[in-house]
């Protein structure tokens, strides 16, 4: 069995949940969420029209993701929620009025099922997949802030070493908008351990509007990070554990600093600037 065969979703329910939630202590001050860890297509969409070798690629999924995103909640003891459809369904990482929510070209692949999709067909999809992602992570951060302990936002996702025909130097990114609290030591904490480039806002910018950070996160005042990591790193299980640990030791010391645990308020323009995207 191929690789990309291997993570396809074989649930013999006709309509398998498409979020997955892994249990964890509110106590422990951090959400970890992955938005790509599938490439799963119901058998209803029919692989959206594409080979079975495209599911292998980053174009479906953030591969190891996953494996590091249950590694690290196992390590912190922390709740978890993670996608089970892949990105190229609908991408839960973008906003809803983002061009790029249903991608029909991504990176070189032409997706035939996305080609003629309209808008009646785009809020199908978000309300089979995207709401109840959505839905998770709102309903978890509501059940840690009622219990005393707004979490600290952890988002897992890793990238493709090569884009474009260039090289990515970077072994590991960490993506931050508004609030660097949880970002700044984080990128300190990397640094530190040396034999690491590390990005900072790289290899993307974290300010995206309408993702999940921004939405979650950010207009709650949530602390939080988007962790990016080089998937030739991360493909063997072995990569992944060892980020994993990584990150569970520059993790855990954080969690329980206060500043971290409190709302942020922000100022007047970036309170605007939320309004503007349903603050």
């Amino acid at each position: 069995m191929s690789a990309s065969a291997a993570l396809k979703l074989d649930d013999p329910c006709p309509e398998p949940h498409p979020v997955e939630i892994l249990p964890g202590s509110v106590e422990s001050g951090i959400l970890i969420l992955c938005d790509h860890a599938s490439n799963a297509v119901p058998s209803d969409l029919s692989d959206l029209g594409l080979p079975e070798s495209e599911f292998g690629r980053h174009i479906a999924y953030d591969i190891g993701a996953a494996a590091v995103t249950r590694s690290l909640a196992r390590r912190l003891g922390a709740p978890a929620i993670l996608t089970r459809f892949s990105r190229l369904i609908i991408d839960p990482n973008r906003g809803r009025d983002d061009p790029t929510l249903v991608m029909r070209l991504s990176d070189g692949a032409v997706v035939p099922g996305n080609a003629e999709v309209d808008d009646a067909e785009v809020q199908r999809r978000i309300a089979r997949f995207y709401d109840p992602y959505d839905d998770a992570i709102a309903d978890a951060i509501h059940k840690a802030m009622a219990a005393g302990h707004p979490p600290v936002v952890v988002t897992v996702h890793s990238f493709t070493p090569v884009w474009r025909g260039r090289p990515r130097p970077w072994h590991v990114g960490i993506l931050w908008d508004a609030d660097d609290r949880f970002a700044r030591p984080l990128l300190e904490g990397l640094e530190a351990e040396g034999g690491l480039v590390v990005g900072d806002n790289e290899p993307y910018d974290g300010a995206l509007a309408g993702d999940t950070v921004d939405r979650h996160a950010t207009i709650r005042g949530l602390a939080n990070a988007l962790i990016e990591i080089r998937q030739d790193l991360t493909a063997a299980e072995e990569g992944a554990e060892e980020w994993a640990d990584r990150f569970a030791r520059l993790i855990k010391p954080l969690a329980g600093r206060q500043e971290l645990r409190e709302p942020k308020i922000f100022g007047t323009r970036t309170r605007d600037r939320l309004r503007q995207h349903g603050g």
